[in-house]
């Protein structure tokens, strides 16, 4: 991996118009529907609209810029952010972190299939002010087909002009929210925070008003995914012109509802009415882009949250593409498949941005729950006062704990999609990452060095026809001085394999996002040898050209000898076969089991077919792969009784 990769971003004018195109998306295009949520169908009051404004402001103060920002910026993992990033920097430190981790991981998952139609929809919607008549659902459905569909290709040509075009739209949002400020400058004195606790003590609807609020951070989590994209300088920089932009808008907003005291919205979205009526088209195209910026973000967000989840176990091996030779660029045709279905299915059920809002937010508070509960594992981890840490956990364990309280009414509303989508997502990744714990534990080691003289033995036997030049298994020992039972069982019996080296390749996936390196093992020189190889959960696991590059190296170093031992081979110098055996482990009898493990194993099972195979995932050459099938022996086998009966 290039060295920039493990260097952070330093700040400059690209970096920052870099972050404004790929962090900001989502909680970018918050104006469209925030003040919306709130208002509903209440009464326009002064209290509703100063306390909303005051909600507004202290909730991207204390989760997006102090939790975010500030503190969760921190926890970097070499210069690379998001939920899977902290799993990694704590998991060693906790065991129990899996959970939040899935639970995070899964409920972000679930956000990224809601967001793009819900923000798309929300941005299209505005062309009713002017064609009321006009049915919005074949062009949100176009355009998220359009999106989805470029997906295979890269977004290398587009993500180009999403900085440009942010940076516009943050700006369009600021000049708005000033036209309607100059002339009302008493709307600033909604940041006093005495009107957000007076219009959640007061209002009969303080909860369901609370759900609304949140929907100004729900992009907050973005900042921390993506702080491997732009570094964390660019990303604090930029933040503060971002959020400049956003509460201008919304003050703006404010200015508009305190005009309309006394009524209802009665359809109309506060975002729109902003705009003089000759600019109400370019608005809405310009809000389209960002929705689609948006929706874009989310997506490869999506990709990359699954690429780290299959390196982690946590997630079934899945077929990952390369598109283009962008950092960070990648596409999983399965998960593309997925969040489209997902995306259909929620304009389906939901078809309006109104009826979708009950479903949007949900999946997002838990997502930072669980970051916040990684967080203070990371800050006990770096050594920091535990009355410190006690102060993060309880203001941010009660401020979101009220948010998801604020949250939960919704689920009878269009809520229960989230969790029902979360609860797939989760027990998908749960049930995998389980049944591979299973099947370690019934895999037997046994020890090499009692095998040396066999297999040297076995070598040099020309009564056995010769199985390989270079014969190579991949091996879960995380010691050189032991190997599966199951790998001696392939070598010598269930077919004896002559060959002329004996390789054995253990991959370690390290908690370093772009660890590429390698440790080199003579258990016997010249006929057998381990690799190590240990990998970053980012770095996609070529063991084919990981491994080729190694010999290069072993065979420059004078450490090997790859040439043939055929005669005629030999003579020439040209170099033996590599043959690489794939041992698929099958577990035939579940009922040593307990009930529990048997159903997790049977879930497990049906995933594995889906997932792709071994020998892709390590992404190896299928001319020189062999695969077998060997029965797991069980460490658990049940005492078995069995009497001879005399023959007379």
């Amino acid at each position: 991996m290039e060295q920039h990769k493990h260097q952070e971003h330093k700040l400059s004018g690209v970096g920052l118009l870099i972050s404004l195109g790929i962090i900001y998306g989502d909680i970018g295009t918050s104006p469209l529907y925030v003040f919306k949520s709130i208002i509903g169908t209440r009464l326009i009051t002064e209290d509703l609209v100063l306390g909303g404004l005051s909600c507004v402001f202290w909730t991207m103060t204390l989760l997006t810029t102090i939790k975010y920002v500030i503190i969760t910026l921190k926890a970097d993992n070499k210069g690379e952010g998001g939920i899977f990033s902290l799993y990694s920097l704590v998991k060693n430190k906790a065991k129990w972190t899996i959970i939040p981790a899935t639970v995070g991981g899964a409920a972000l998952l679930a956000d990224g299939i809601i967001t793009p139609p819900f923000t798309v929809s929300a941005a299209i919607e505005g062309l009713a002010i002017r064609y009321p008549d006009i049915s919005t659902l074949p062009i949100v459905l176009a355009i998220l087909t359009a999106i989805f569909i470029i997906q295979q290709f890269g977004t290398n040509f587009i993500g180009k002009a999403f900085g440009p075009v942010m940076w516009v739209w943050f700006t369009m949002l600021a000049v708005l929210g000033i036209i309607h400020i100059a002339g009302h400058l008493e709307i600033i004195k909604s940041i006093n925070p005495w009107y957000a606790y007076h219009i959640l003590s007061t209002h009969p609807e303080a909860f369901a008003i609370v759900g609304g609020v949140f929907l100004c951070t729900t992009g907050a989590e973005a900042l921390y995914s993506d702080l491997g994209h732009c570094g964390r300088p660019n990303i604090r920089v930029s933040w503060i012109y971002v959020k400049s932009c956003l509460m201008l808008n919304y003050c703006g907003q404010g200015v508009w509802l305190l005009s309309q005291k006394g009524q209802y919205l009665d359809g109309k979205v506060p975002f729109y009415s902003i705009m003089p009526e000759w600019f109400l088209f370019y608005g809405i195209a310009m809000a389209t882009l960002a929705a689609i910026i948006a929706s874009q973000a989310l997506i490869s967000g999506s990709f990359t949250l699954i690429a780290e989840a299959v390196r982690l176990n946590l997630w079934p091996k899945v077929k990952i593409n390369y598109p283009s030779i962008q950092k960070g660029q990648i596409y999983v045709p399965s998960m593309n498949l997925i969040l489209f279905i997902g995306c259909m299915i929620v304009l389906a059920l939901f078809k309006t941005s109104e009826n979708m809002e009950h479903a949007y937010g949900l999946s997002i508070t838990i997502t930072m729950l669980m970051t916040t509960i990684l967080v203070c594992v990371f800050l006990k981890k770096k050594h920091v006062p535990y009355c410190l840490i006690a102060i993060f956990a309880v203001v941010y364990s009660i401020v979101e704990l009220t948010f998801l309280a604020g949250n939960l009414p919704r689920i009878t509303h269009g809520g229960w999609f989230t969790v029902l989508l979360g609860s797939i997502l989760f027990l998908t990744s749960w049930t995998w990452y389980q049944g591979r714990k299973i099947r370690n534990s019934q895999v037997n080691f046994v020890d090499l060095e009692k095998h040396i003289e066999i297999f040297k033995d076995l070598s040099h036997d020309e009564s056995i026809p010769k199985f390989a030049s270079q014969l190579v298994y991949l091996t879960n020992s995380h010691f050189s001085n032991e190997i599966e039972q199951s790998i001696i069982y392939s070598i010598l019996q269930k077919q004896p394999k002559r060959a002329d080296v004996y390789w054995f390749l253990h991959v370690t996936v390290t908690g370093e996002p772009y660890t590429s390196e390698y440790k080199v093992t003579h258990i016997e020189k010249g006929k057998i040898i381990r690799i190590d190889f240990r990998l970053g959960f980012r770095v996609a696991p070529a063991i084919n050209l990981l491994f080729r590059k190694a010999v290069e190296d072993l065979v420059m170093a004078k450490e090997v000898d790859i040439v043939s031992q055929y005669a005629t081979m030999k003579k020439y110098k040209i170099a033996g076969d590599f043959k690489f055996i794939i041992l698929e482990k099958d577990i035939s009898n579940y009922s040593v089991f307990s009930a529990k493990n048997r159903l997790l194993m049977r879930f497990n099972n049906f995933l594995r077919r889906f997932s792709v195979s071994i020998d892709k995932g390590f992404g190896l050459d299928m001319s020189i792969v062999s695969t077998e099938k060997i029965p797991l022996s069980l460490n658990s086998r049940r005492n078995l009784s069995l009497k001879r009966i005399p023959d007379h």
